[in-house]
């Protein structure tokens, strides 16, 4: 039965986000609110959490899990930004977009795309994300919380609860978080490539 933290999307509570964390470091699965909309969200290396992630949302190994990172210097240590990439990365971020990028050696082998050995990465800009990141002091391994056969994200934190309740040892709460998941732009080659447009303004990589 995963726990409920109703969490001030303002000011966190510092106790409810030590909890949270301190379950995440004990190899629990959370459900938690981003700028675009709930992530599922575990340690880097866990990988039991990597696979209930999968189970919960019927992935293969081609999708690209998302390291979701505190800041730009947090997320330098994990993914190769090229010179000519990295003006794009840093003027978007924090925001609601997602970068796919080479990885460095500091990412488990099983994080990575099979054939590209890339990685997702992303900044958010919410309060709530960014209290647990600073707390945790490393990426939280994500994935949008996008149940399979269905189109839209679950927004809700009590419905998360109510359907996934045996599923994750956390939700946390803090109201509305939006419906659109970040736009994600492959800077893995020679040119950006709009993968999948969302709630980040995408016409800068065109």
């Amino acid at each position: 039965m995963a726990r409920y933290f109703d969490v001030h999307p303002v000011d966190p509570q510092r106790r409810a986000i030590g909890q949270v964390v301190e379950i995440v470091r004990e190899g629990g699965l959370i459900a938690y609110p981003t700028d675009s909309c709930f992530a599922l969200g575990c340690q880097l290396g866990n990988r039991e959490g990597l696979e209930r992630i999968r189970e919960i949302r019927n992935l293969d190994d081609r999708h690209h899990f998302t390291l979701v990172c505190r800041d730009f210097a947090q997320l330098g240590q994990f993914v190769q930004v090229s010179n000519a990439m990295f003006r794009l990365v840093k003027a978007s971020t924090p925001g609601s977009y997602t970068f796919i990028l080479p990885a460095t050696k500091e990412v488990p082998r099983r994080l990575m795309h099979a054939k590209k050995k890339t990685v997702g990465v992303r900044i958010p800009d919410h309060v709530v994300a960014q209290a647990l990141l600073t707390e945790l002091g490393e990426p939280i391994l994500s994935s949008t919380l996008l149940l399979p056969d269905e189109t839209e994200p679950l927004t809700q934190g009590w419905e998360i609860k109510d359907r996934l309740d045996n599923a994750l040892d956390a939700v946390i709460d803090s109201g509305d978080c939006g419906v659109e998941p970040t736009t994600v732009i492959d800077l893995s080659q020679d040119e950006p490539e709009i993968v999948r447009r969302g709630a980040g303004d995408a016409s800068r990589f065109e």
